[in-house]
């Protein structure tokens, strides 16, 4: 039977591979000092390793006939300034795409993630009798913004590697360590984010007769918006529509000539995402007739694919779990609306994949901060210690020799 429990060095290995790793966050598709050192550590343990899309890297753990099974931890962190107090709390600073320099955080727990992987191989390296197969860790960058896993596949990944039979991942979230949630089908959603600029008749603020009045529109435009789910989806198709800017006008007194929102789109299916995506065009453009204004422009800025996993597998491997942490343990939760790359790898082979949150709080002391909150900072020695059992059990499950 595998083990999933660590020895005292192992222990103390993902510890100061935790603490090294939040402690020096990089920003999405920059990862390049986060790749550096799990290359080291993936060559400390013997495990044949390349670069993959930029700033992700790939392991492969070979030990003989077997399954062939992946398993993905993303790698970046977030642009927002840490304030948990922690000693061991980031103070570096990344660019973004336009120069702007900012600070970064593990706001989301990827260094969890990355950490509590690395522990995992370090058990499958040192326990070799009782597993026999191939494990593929895919140490993906860019997962905040929906590049990572796409740019590792145009990088050829599955070219690179034996194809994995099913593709496993997990996620750090506010409930309690030793816990798990997974979810069957759906798990989290579809996600589009589109920039929206409008264009009016710039005019003096007190002559509104000579102005075509973009504020005005894109108010319409928002409200009108709110109309798709509440009147235009069934009641059980769950979508959320997201105003997150707005920018306009620089004087109190001059109508502008022209005004930009972006929306983040949130859908659960293929189907409702294209009558969301249709609507909201619709209404963008109508709205923009009604004002007598120029045509919008309508440009995507990102976009996620669907992450679903495999309900068979999905039951099989909360079943393994409930063994590990007890039954009370392990729940079924229902999907969420937010969103994760992850989905991208396993679909692209069409393949099975499964993935679940681990718990990374002591509740006692009253609610965690969320993910991507300033103060979000996991309780990390029982957290990770969730982390590497939750890794270990869902691998074991195909690969472990039976007994």
């Amino acid at each position: 039977m595998l083990s999933t429990a660590l020895t005292e060095d192992e222990t103390r290995t993902l510890h100061e591979n935790y603490l090294h790793l939040h402690a020096h966050p990089e920003l999405s598709m920059a990862e390049y000092k986060t790749a550096q050192y799990i290359q080291e550590r993936l060559n400390e343990l013997g495990i044949e390793n390349f670069i993959s899309g930029g700033t992700g890297v790939v392991g492969i753990q070979r030990n003989g006939d077997g399954p062939v099974i992946a398993f993905r931890a993303d790698s970046d962190g977030l642009p927002m300034k840490e304030d948990t107090g922690a000693d061991y709390a980031s103070v570096d600073t990344g660019v973004l795409a336009d120069g702007t320099q900012v600070p970064v955080m593990h706001g989301c727990g990827h260094d969890t993630h990355v950490a509590s992987a690395l522990s995992a191989a370090q058990v499958l390296a040192r326990d070799t009798e009782n597993w026999s197969g191939t494990v593929l860790w895919i140490f993906q960058p860019g997962e905040e913004t929906a590049a990572g896993a796409r740019a590792m596949l145009s990088d050829g990944l599955w070219q690179k590697v034996p194809h994995p039979q099913v593709v496993l991942g997990q996620h750090v979230f506010p409930f309690q360590t030793g816990s798990i949630a997974v979810t069957e089908g759906s798990a989290m959603a579809l996600a589009d984010s589109l920039k929206v600029t409008l264009y009016g008749k710039q005019s003096h603020g007190s002559q509104p007769q000579d102005s075509v009045d973009p504020i005005v529109l894109g108010a319409h435009i928002i409200t009108r918006l709110q109309t798709i789910v509440s009147r235009e989806l069934h009641p059980l198709s769950p979508a959320v529509i997201t105003c997150g800017t707005f920018h306009a006008g620089l004087k109190e007194n001059i109508i502008p000539d022209h005004a930009e929102f972006t929306l983040n789109i949130r859908t659960l299916t293929e189907e409702v995402r294209a009558q969301v995506l249709a609507a909201v065009t619709r209404i963008i453009n109508a709205e923009a007739v009604a004002a007598n204004a120029q045509a919008p422009l309508i440009e995507e800025l990102y976009n996620f694919p669907r992450l679903y996993n495999d309900p068979e597998q999905s039951q099989s491997v909360a079943t393994a779990f409930g063994q590990e942490f007890g039954a009370s343990q392990v729940r079924f939760s229902p999907p969420a609306m937010g969103s994760e790359d992850f989905g991208a790898l396993a679909d692209a082979l069409d393949v099975p994949n499964v993935f679940w949150m681990f718990g990374g709080f002591d509740l006692s002391a009253g609610p965690a901060p969320v993910n991507h909150s300033p103060h979000f900072l996991p309780d990390y020695i029982p957290a990770l210690d969730t982390a590497v059992r939750a890794a270990l059990t869902a691998i074991g499950y195909y690969v472990a020799k039976k007994s």
